[in-house]
């Protein structure tokens, strides 16, 4: 496919006649605006939805300084999961895989070596038994695996046996991890299975899942019993969030005045850019928010007035609500946002101990800590990988995977 040279500068005429409408001048003003004046606290349907933990404010921090500055936690661990994608098959089955692996800062190759591994299927014909087992062992005892078998969606089964596998997978690692983690956990991705909690609001069919069905219920009850577990250890659990798909405080901003931005990430991005005298984005340093208590959007159930899905929580509710702060990285225009539960950032030194480890990351690495960084490479499947376990895994069902004509226009891997 290509494009001639007049279409291509037609369709660039096109977009320039769409960006002479915006004035991006008046974005950074009202981003200003919004930081300093919406959200101390947000209000929204009669709730405190944002607050800030300690003192509102907008910091920053020398990109040299913060990656030479010495790490507050003399180790770090991430962990990730990462999966196959799910797949349709014609004997009906939808199957997704997930592997999770933990990560060391410095390295534990033992460590490294573990997984574990879910694989969940969903079966069109809901008198159909998967085979659904408990976890067994392989790999000389360093991995263990379980089938999961999903429960019955009349649509919605891709992300149904794919969220199901992730998030199991997950949490089932660091828990069974946890006890070789003595200063800090960075998860990679939000610190509670926020595509599992998102169903509330996605499907009634999937809303009903959460209240009625105990394994979606069981996978959220394995994060709130983790948070418990680090909490009474003491050891910090984060959670490193690269690409934010939040619009709870855009949402909220819109009942009262007009929001200009695609998501929250976009206007913390705004409240965080800074500028020089002829508008372009300096970048010799790190810009950063205080943390903020976050009760909207899929961080409602968590929060002290929520109903967590009907889990049960041993501590105080306030101990698991979601605190967040956010780092801008003007060097690649990047925002990260930054999650513990709150039973770690009351205290001002441990949140600030957190923050400072994840600004010298940030700064050393130029993207995520290089815990979250190693996990992801050992958790990733490859696209060869995955086409390799699919072709594999329709030998043992005797069924093809479902193909379509994207298949064979886009090339993907057989």
């Amino acid at each position: 496919m290509t494009l001639d040279p007049v279409h291509f500068d037609g369709i660039a005429q096109l977009a320039g006649r769409i960006s002479q409408q915006v004035d991006a001048t008046d974005h950074d003003s009202f981003a200003e605006t919004v930081f300093e004046e919406f959200l101390d606290p947000l209000w929204y349907d009669g709730r405190r939805v944002i607050e800030p933990v300690g003192e509102l404010r907008r910091r920053r921090i020398d990109a040299e300084d913060a990656a030479l500055q010495e790490a507050p936690f003399p180790t770090q661990h991430g962990l990730d999961s990462g999966t196959i994608n799910p797949t349709t098959f014609t004997n009906g089955l939808v199957l997704d895989v997930a592997q999770a692996a933990m990560a060391a800062v410095p390295s534990e190759l033992d460590l490294h070596r573990a997984r574990s591994v879910v694989a969940t299927v969903h079966s069109n014909d809901a008198t159909v038994d998967c085979g659904e087992d408990d976890w067994t062992v392989f790999d000389g005892g360093y991995s263990r695996g379980r089938i999961l078998q999903a429960p019955h969606v009349n649509r919605y089964e891709e992300a149904v046996v794919h969220a199901l596998s992730l998030y199991l997978a997950e949490v089932t690692h660091a828990r069974t991890q946890s006890e070789v983690v003595d200063d800090l956990l960075i998860l990679d991705g939000p610190i509670y299975p926020k595509g599992l909690l998102a169903w509330a609001d996605r499907h009634p069919e999937l809303a009903d899942l959460l209240i009625e069905d105990e394994r979606p219920r069981d996978v959220i009850e394995g994060y709130v019993e983790l948070v418990e577990t680090f909490a009474d250890r003491g050891v910090p659990l984060v959670g490193f969030v690269k690409n934010s798909a939040s619009k709870a405080i855009t949402r909220a901003v819109r009942n009262k005045e007009r929001a200009p931005w695609v998501d929250d990430g976009a206007f913390f991005e705004r409240a965080l850019r800074r500028t020089d005298d002829e508008g372009e984005t300096r970048t010799d340093c790190l810009t950063f928010t205080n943390w903020f208590v976050s009760r909207c959007g899929v961080d409602e159930p968590l929060s002290a007035d929520g109903d967590a899905v009907g889990v049960e929580r041993e501590r105080d509710p306030a101990d698991y609500e979601v605190t967040f702060f956010c780092i801008y990285d003007p060097r690649d225009e990047l925002l990260f946002r930054v999650e513990a539960p709150a039973v770690f950032t009351r205290d001002e030194t441990t949140r600030e101990a957190i923050a400072m480890q994840l600004l010298r990351d940030v700064a050393h690495e130029r993207g995520p800590p290089l815990a979250v960084a190693k996990a992801d490479e050992l958790a990733r499947i490859s696209r060869e990988e995955k086409a390799a376990l699919g072709r594999a895994i329709e030998e043992r069902f005797d069924a093809e995977r479902d193909r379509s004509y994207d298949d064979e226009r886009w090339g993907l891997v057989a």
